[in-house]
């Protein structure tokens, strides 16, 4: 897996936020659709039944603002022995008659994210749903990435500024 914007990135799935672990909640997007998963949601829709899908409550720092809120986490990681997990955020999605609301965790190391990579996040999402953008072209720069390690923050937005570019 690896983590591009509010992205991770499987072999098969794209979650919004991170993959989740056994019974925790997440949203999925798969070829087939869009798959809240978790306990209290377990619903799908297909692409053509969803209409929009929102993001909220999204951690965003400026760069500067960023590294000092992960040196103070790393700071009270250090005086209380413990870490949290990463900050939640909001995933609304939007079908004919319902919107339903998945509470998911940030993929990114710090849980936070620069402007930049939220707002390409943002409309590559907006691409997903409406069709402008193909999932299969995160899945296949996901097959054809050499093992697990994610990319830099650079490399990220500029594989989001491809996909978002794409005049597919």
């Amino acid at each position: 897996m690896a983590m591009v914007g509010l992205f991770w990135i499987t072999e098969g799935s794209v979650y919004i936020g991170a993959e989740p672990v056994g019974t925790a909640a997440g949203v999925r997007l798969s070829k087939d659709g869009v798959e809240a998963l978790g306990i209290e949601h377990g619903r799908s829709w297909s692409w053509d039944e969803v209409q929009r899908i929102e993001v909220a409550d999204v951690p965003v720092r400026s760069a500067s603002r960023r590294r000092f809120s992960q040196a103070f986490d790393a700071v009270v990681v250090a005086l209380t022995g413990g870490g949290d997990l990463p900050p939640a955020f909001t995933v609304r999605i939007g079908a004919a008659e319902e919107t339903v609301e998945v509470s998911v965790l940030t993929p990114i190391a710090g849980g936070i994210y620069g402007p930049v990579e939220y707002e390409l996040s943002r409309t590559l999402l907006n691409r997903l749903v409406d069709g402008r953008t193909a999932l299969d072209d995160l899945l296949l720069w996901r097959r054809d990435l050499v093992g697990d390690a994610n990319p830099g923050r650079e490399e990220r937005e500029a594989l989001m500024l491809k996909w978002v570019d794409d005049p597919s």
